[in-house]
């Protein structure tokens, strides 16, 4: 099906921006997100960008103090994935300005 979710988050881990699109519940989204946080903030910067999670595979990049982190379906494209986050980027810094600084 193919994006699930998109999620925005500093590096003290607190969601800034939560998209999904797919029905979960509250504390379902909570737990998550925590899980996944977790897991991708603890990684350096020599491992890929790529985390599988439940039945999610985790696509993240950092840009400056942000983390973007889309969760898709196992048969999804990585580096698709990589390049729609980076026009996500591109896209919110036109239009917001100085979004990653």
């Amino acid at each position: 099906m193919g994006i699930r979710f998109i999620l925005m988050v500093n590096k003290q881990g607190q969601t800034r921006l939560a998209q999904y699109y797919e029905w979960l519940t509250l504390e379902e989204r909570r737990a998550l997100e925590g899980e996944i946080v977790r897991k991708c903030l603890a990684r350096n910067e020599q491992q890929c960008s790529f985390v599988e999670h439940r039945n999610y595979k985790i696509v993240y990049r950092r840009y400056a103090s942000l983390f973007f982190l889309v969760g898709v379906d196992n048969d999804e494209n990585e580096l698709a994935i990589l390049e729609f986050i980076h026009l996500l980027v591109e896209t919110m810094d036109r239009h917001f300005g100085n979004v990653v600084m």
